[in-house]
């Protein structure tokens, strides 16, 4: 169920959660920054879910409130995980959902890392 980005952190969230190690996960990377691990729905042949270790709702939250070491670090985590999975050639997608009409659905930033065949069109008509 989408959820509203505006609203405070949820400590009780399923990623909070996974980065507390209460919920197994498949992890792939992790730095002082973020965390990375295979989705449990893979959307492609490659699924793979970056989040910050810090508490953001949604890029828009983590945007205006993280500091420039954490974007930073952030970003460049992104990246690396895309490197080790091989996908700079022949390429991926990120995908970050923020709110309701972006299908959030999940109260903490995540980006989506997709990749491993060719994935079409953004956006669907």
């Amino acid at each position: 169920m989408p959820i509203d980005a505006t609203l405070p952190y949820d400590d009780a969230n399923i990623f909070a959660k996974i980065l507390r190690g209460e919920i197994p996960s498949t992890r792939v990377y992790e730095d002082e920054w973020a965390f990375a691990f295979e989705d449990i729905n893979p959307q492609a042949e490659i699924h793979t879910l970056v989040i910050p270790k810090g508490r953001y709702v949604s890029w828009d939250d983590f945007s205006a409130s993280a500091s420039d070491a954490e974007i930073g670090g952030f970003v460049r985590a992104v990246g690396a995980v895309a490197r080790a999975k091989g996908l700079v050639e022949p390429g991926y997608r990120l995908l970050a959902n923020i709110g309701a009409h972006g299908g959030q659905e999940v109260p903490h930033l995540h980006v989506h890392i997709f990749g491993g065949q060719p994935l079409g069109r953004m956006i669907s008509a």
